[in-house]
């Protein structure tokens, strides 16, 4: 129920970002609980081991995030808004990040979206973080 409580909306005098794995607008006015998440990085474990290859990284962001929003009884359909910075960006990281991200999320409900390029993250090793809003709507918890 919370899916039909948010309006994930292109408008049309915007390009279409689809293929860039975002949205430009979300909505609601719901009433309903918001979840923060901190940026998660491609750190995998309890060890938070990174490996050196992108790709794998962003498999990992992906994968941490949907741990945090399980924690929540939450997944990618009810994230809204996310910030992805990626270091040495270029064409080929935003394409591994579109290409992984759009295996999560449907094109219909892609979140809104500001990407980053920075020199540095928090450990050297790390390339990419990604910190997420998810929302679900009191009417969607009730009925579980």
């Amino acid at each position: 129920m919370s899916r039909k409580r948010l309006k994930f909306y292109n408008p049309e005098k915007l390009f279409n970002p689809t293929s860039f794995g975002f949205c430009h607008t979300v909505k609601t006015s719901a009433n309903g609980e918001f979840v923060f998440i901190s940026g998660q990085s491609g750190g995998e474990g309890l060890e938070h081991e990174l490996v050196e290859d992108f790709r794998r990284q962003v498999q990992v962001v992906l994968s941490n995030l949907d741990i945090a929003l399980k924690a929540h009884e939450m997944d990618f359909s009810d994230v809204v808004k996310i910030t992805v910075l990626i270091v040495e960006h270029d064409s080929d990281k935003l394409h591994i990040w579109s290409e992984e991200m759009l295996k999560r999320w449907s094109e219909e409900r892609l979140p809104a979206s500001t990407l980053i390029p920075v020199p540095r993250l928090a450990l050297d090793e790390m390339l990419i973080e990604v910190d997420a809003v998810a929302f679900k709507s009191e009417i969607s918890s009730s009925n579980k």
